[in-house]
């Protein structure tokens, strides 16, 4: 699965393309990855403070809480912020609710 919770945090895989027309989620990159797209550039971490403000905006979470686990200057990467109740909707209206 793209995301993983631990106790209030989540841990989610993304794999941005960047330079595109609008920010949105894609689908599935593999097994355990989610593709968003982000309009900025992959330049001088512009895409990185979009996907930023992106995941923020999404999910009600602060932009100082969004923090980058693996792959800052890599297409894949792993984000890590405080879990909320959008968060939880967002993942039940979609149909990615883990079995546990």
């Amino acid at each position: 699965m793209f995301y993983q919770i631990k106790e209030d945090k989540v841990g989610l895989s993304i794999k941005a393309q960047p330079a595109a027309s609008k920010n949105e989620f894609c689908e599935m990159y593999g097994n355990d990855t989610i593709k968003i797209r982000i309009k900025a550039p992959a330049v001088e971490g512009a895409a990185n403070k979009e996907l930023i403000r992106f995941l923020s905006k999404s999910f009600k979470v602060s932009k100082s809480d969004i923090l980058f686990k693996t792959g800052q200057n890599s297409k894949v990467k792993i984000v890590e912020f405080p879990l909320t109740k959008e968060f939880e909707d967002w993942i039940e209206k979609n149909g990615y609710r883990q079995s546990i």
